[in-house]
């Protein structure tokens, strides 16, 4: 990496530079403060994962919602993302974390450029999967969140298969429930 990951208090005036309402601002701080959590206890469990790029992606992740409240607000926050000279670890964040992630073809059906937007990294996914579980500001159950996810797309929808995947996985490198 040859950029350096923000500071808490760098990317929070970038948030309120790029235009984000207060709202988004307080829901990037509750998805950051429990991707922190998730990704203390997985550290804790043998995992080898980057607390601050957890903290400051999670932070990051809405940024695009500054612009656009539509499904293509991770593309745009990618660019804005860009344009403050974030580090590429940070952008990937911010372009993966739409549901559980999309394919490339799903990518094409919404306009997006032509490439894979599901996570990779334990630090995507964990943003990823944070964001899913904070409605607003407050912490949801999967249940819950896959239950309006199913009555919105669909319950075959890709997304929610990819939901439950990341629940899985996170859940096993955490050794125990997030909620």
């Amino acid at each position: 990496m040859n950029k350096e990951i923000p500071s808490t208090e760098e990317a929070l005036k970038i948030l309120k530079a790029s235009g984000c309402s207060p709202r988004v601002i307080r829901h990037c701080k509750a998805v950051s403060n429990l991707a922190v959590q998730i990704a203390q206890r997985c550290k804790r469990n043998g995992v080898d994962v980057d607390l601050d790029l957890v903290r400051i992606g999670a932070l990051l992740h809405d940024i695009g919602r500054s612009k656009t409240h539509s499904v293509h607000h991770p593309i745009v926050g990618a660019e804005i993302a860009k344009s403050f000279g974030l580090p590429e670890e940070i952008i990937r964040i911010i372009k993966r974390h739409l549901g559980g992630g999309l394919t490339a073809e799903e990518a094409l059906e919404l306009g997006w450029p032509n490439e894979d937007y599901l996570p990779k990294t334990i630090e995507e996914k964990i943003v990823t999967y944070a964001d899913k579980l904070i409605d607003g500001e407050k912490i949801v159950s999967i249940e819950e969140t896959i239950k309006k996810l199913s009555r919105r797309l669909g319950a075959d929808h890709p997304s929610i298969r990819r939901i439950m995947g990341l629940h899985k996985e996170i859940t096993r490198l955490c050794g125990e429930n997030i909620e």
